[in-house]
């Protein structure tokens, strides 16, 4: 086969049209040939190592175009960086957002049941004030005092504990 490299490079060149490329299928292709080479039928070693460089580069294409190609933006982007930045929070800020949502379940539970219906009711299940009036059998007035008393409630709450915790562990 060493006879026949210069010639499984050449023609791997022109099949790949890059140098580096030409090297990686005349790599691929001679370690296949090593494997293969008791398959080996005839004296003609030559065609067949041009043969397992052509299977390697149709190999190689294939993969290629089965690969996603996603291209990165242009540097002179305005956007450039943000493209490259993930957006999604890191592990402190997912336990902070984790802490907080601890600390309004509990002062949640704390307002009164009827507050606390109400508050659940329009922010969590984004019901309006005829939907909610309909879930609790009541008039519209009696739920948007409610709501504005349970607000109250748990703002004043929130405030009151985030007094207690020193600013750092915040």
């Amino acid at each position: 086969m060493l006879p026949h490299l210069d010639a499984a490079y050449r023609f791997a060149r022109w099949l790949s049209r890059s140098p580096a490329d030409a090297d990686d299928l005349v790599q691929d292709a001679i370690l296949r040939a090593f494997r293969g080479f008791e398959g080996l039928r005839g004296a003609n070693v030559k065609a067949w190592l041009l043969t397992i460089v052509r299977n390697c580069h149709s190999t190689a294409a294939g993969r290629q175009q089965r690969s996603v190609f996603v291209p990165l933006p242009e540097e002179s982007s305005a956007s450039f960086g943000d493209s490259l930045i993930d957006s999604a929070p890191g592990p402190e800020g997912v336990a902070l957002r984790q802490d907080e949502q601890r600390a309004l379940q509990k002062l949640l539970a704390g307002l009164a049941d009827e507050h606390r219906e109400v508050l659940v009711l329009r922010e969590m299940e984004e019901l309006d004030y005829r939907q909610i009036a309909a879930v609790i059998n009541a008039p519209i007035g009696t739920v948007m005092s409610r709501l504005a008393r349970a607000r109250a409630s748990l703002k004043s709450k929130w405030l009151q504990e985030n007094e207690k915790e020193p600013h750092a562990m915040r």
